[in-house]
């Protein structure tokens, strides 16, 4: 009790009361004492308040400035957005007026089961019919990074995720199998189609894919389904399944409809000569 009553009576060090004694006796501490040194101290502060008084007038005389370059700024992004949406637009009318022009032209080349089947295989035309319906999804507890290497490939780990080298292997297992035509997400595949990835997305013609993964496949539904399971790459599915907790499910379909490709591209073309002419 005697400790805290002396801290209570005692709250300055002994020492720096001494300390300001000494500076008060030898007439150092306080305000200046001297004429000059106390005009020394009012120009210090009138200098001051002219800077701060100076720069405040500044900033409030830019400020409109600095609004309005703000708000044209706001103007041309607005603008070109505009703009970069009208001409997106455009682009996707001229594309599905290049669509409907090759799908024309397919249906007037001729034989018209020919040109049925081109279009089918070429997937320049939309296609109803059995076959079946595979979903891959990723496991339930997916997640991001990891150090693992589980599929002996490089740079992609144990995250429990689909990759794009497992949809290709499904898509070709597919075709292997007897499909006639192939679809992930609502997106048509051809034999121009690349799956790839960037991160952990998967892309399909560079548009990125969103997890459940809906593969349609037109075929005969049941030899299409036996045959795809009973293949290396639906037994690589169904190892996926069992290792890595890769979620799949396959159905046999009675109606499917599967749309055109959005852009067939025509890379080489050879006119038809007829029968007996060289």
């Amino acid at each position: 009790m005697s400790l805290l009553t002396n801290v209570m009576d005692h709250s300055l060090d002994d020492g720096y009361a001494e300390a300001a004694a000494r500076k008060k006796a030898a007439g150092e501490g306080g305000l200046p004492k001297t004429l000059r040194a106390k005009l020394g101290l009012a120009a210090g502060l009138v200098l001051a308040a002219l800077v701060v008084t100076v720069g405040a007038a500044q900033a409030r005389i830019a400020a409109p400035v600095v609004a309005k370059e703000r708000e044209e700024l706001i103007d041309r992004i607005d603008r070109e957005t505009e703009a970069a949406d009208r001409l997106e637009g455009t682009v996707d009318k001229l594309r599905g007026d290049v669509s409907a022009r090759q799908r024309e032209a397919l249906k007037d080349s001729g034989d018209s089961g020919e040109a049925e089947l081109m279009g089918l295989l070429s997937g320049a035309t939309a296609v109803r019919g059995p076959g079946v319906q595979l979903v891959v999804n990723d496991a339930k507890e997916a997640t991001t990074g990891g150090d693992g290497d589980p599929r002996e490939t490089s740079g992609f780990s144990d995250t429990g995720r689909v990759r794009d080298r497992d949809m290709q292997r499904v898509v070709n297992g597919l075709w292997e199998s007897g499909a006639e035509a192939v679809s992930i997400n609502g997106q048509r595949l051809t034999a121009l189609s690349a799956i790839r990835a960037a991160g952990d997305a998967i892309l399909v013609d560079n548009k990125p894919l969103v997890p459940p993964y809906t593969v349609l496949a037109v075929g005969d539904g049941k030899r299409l389904s036996t045959r795809f399971q009973n293949s290396a790459d639906g037994l690589y599915l169904h190892a996926l399944q069992e290792n890595y907790g890769i979620r799949t499910a396959i159905s046999v379909e009675d109606d499917l409809r599967l749309p055109a490709a959005p852009s067939v591209i025509v890379r080489t073309a050879q006119p038809k000569t007829e029968k007996g002419t060289s």
